[in-house]
């Protein structure tokens, strides 16, 4: 089954370094992927001055990548069921080199526009390639602890993206250098994958052990019968709406601060890197509560409220600068306590031997979400209207939030007729 992991019957207790070097791995190519999310967005600034560019159109580019990630991340998880999660990886990775070199040479929005399809085909595929790698090395008690990792390491790729790109911008004067650099990056961490590959093999023959003796399988269903299940498409709507309000706070927050409270751009460049550290920090914290809660879908609620709280109350322009600059990256504590239960309800909504179709139909929702609503964001802003931003991003959430909460009554209540039928 595609979902089993390192633990099968009979093992005795996995060592904690059989687990960490795959955990540490995928963690590794995780925050890659998400530090490609960030590719252009940091430099926006720049181009508009560079290129003339208006940020409905720097919206655009947003959307391309997302776009392009969208369909290849649907389409990856039928790839990484079928040929293994490592080869797809690689690729991907090899996108990422070839991202960073076209936005170096860009000459115009042409230019910037093949970096951001380039950087989304590259991102398309890591979540059933991370996902399917996790469920099949990893033991199953060490599960939710790898979830944590693997959102906290999305994190913090996305709060280095912004700091790295305007480090060295600033050194060498040149932000072509700046996305230069970071294809010299994707290419090292494609290199120590390569040395560890041993680790990401998701074909060994344990990966596919059998279960006990005499225990009998159940039929092969079709490739597609996943599409019937209802929770399937509830959490690609959870990932829509979440990231749409994520979309709103990673391009837009920025220049929505300096309108609404005057605040300097260097003050308001640390709001994303702060937003993503205060979400790494909760992603620590809800890998363990998430190992010990029943009904995740409460605990997802709970904290995505009080980020969509904060986020109404930055959007009322009433606060002192800094503060609302603090609580806008406050909210990402919410954001990041939820993360790895989400996670484990995908794993409980999905059925065996789909792990690559599922996590891909549905973190396809996250692509969908953040090509839709970063256009849409730019437009409010190009029209002056930064409080919308913050009123939009929250409202998001809370539309998440009852997804979230359908597809947890869905599952427990799949689960209760599972013990009935013991």
């Amino acid at each position: 089954m595609a979902s089993t992991p390192v633990s099968t019957p009979g093992a005795g207790a996995v060592p904690l370094r059989q687990d960490a070097r795959p955990i540490a791995l995928i963690g590794l190519a995780h925050g890659t992927s998400h530090f490609f999310h960030l590719l252009l967005p940091p430099l926006f600034p720049l181009f508009i001055r560079d290129f003339g560019l208006s940020y409905s159109e720097l919206g655009l580019l947003v959307t391309t990548f997302f776009v392009v990630s969208a369909i290849g991340q649907a389409l990856a998880g039928f790839l990484v069921d079928r040929v293994g999660a490592r080869p797809v990886l690689f690729a991907a990775l090899c996108c990422f080199v070839l991202a960073g070199l076209a936005g170096a040479s860009a000459t115009g929005y042409g230019g910037l526009a093949l970096a951001a399809l380039l950087a989304g085909l590259g991102n398309s595929p890591f979540h059933p390639v991370d996902f399917t790698i996790l469920n099949k090395r990893v033991s199953s008690g060490r599960i939710g602890h790898a979830f944590s990792v693997h959102g906290i390491t999305g994190n913090l790729g996305w709060a280095a993206a912004p700091v790295f790109l305007a480090t060295v911008t600033r050194l060498t004067g040149s932000w072509r250098m700046a996305l230069g650099c970071t294809a010299l990056w994707a290419l090292f961490v494609l290199a120590v994958l390569w040395l560890g590959r041993a680790h990401l093999d998701d074909r060994a023959p344990w990966a596919h052990a059998a279960g006990p003796a005499g225990a009998t399988r159940a039929p092969p269903e079709h490739a597609l019968a996943f599409l019937k299940l209802p929770a399937v498409w509830l959490c690609f709507s959870f990932f829509f709406w979440t990231t749409a309000a994520l979309s709103a706070i990673q391009s837009f927050s920025g220049p929505s601060l300096q309108l609404l409270y005057g605040l300097p751009l260097s003050a308001t460049s640390l709001v994303v890197t702060g937003y993503m550290l205060f979400g790494a920090a909760g992603m620590v914290l809800g890998g363990f509560l998430a190992a010990r809660i029943d009904r995740l879908e409460r605990q997802i609620g709970a904290c995505l409220l009080g980020s969509a709280v904060l986020l109404a109350l930055v959007s009322l322009g009433v606060l002192p600068g800094l503060m609302a600059a603090a609580l806008t990256a406050l909210a990402g504590l919410g954001t990041g306590i939820a993360g790895p239960s989400r996670d484990l309800l995908i794993k409980r909504a999905a059925p065996p031997g789909a792990t690559g179709r599922v996590y891909g139909t549905v973190y396809s929702g996250l692509d969908l979400g953040f090509a839709v609503a970063s256009p849409i964001f730019g437009a409010l802003l190009d029209n002056g209207m930064p409080t919308a931003v913050f009123q939009g991003a929250a409202l998001a959430l809370v539309v998440g939030v009852a997804s979230a909460s359908v597809v947890g009554i869905k599952v427990a209540r799949n689960q209760a007729l599972r013990r009935a039928a013991i």
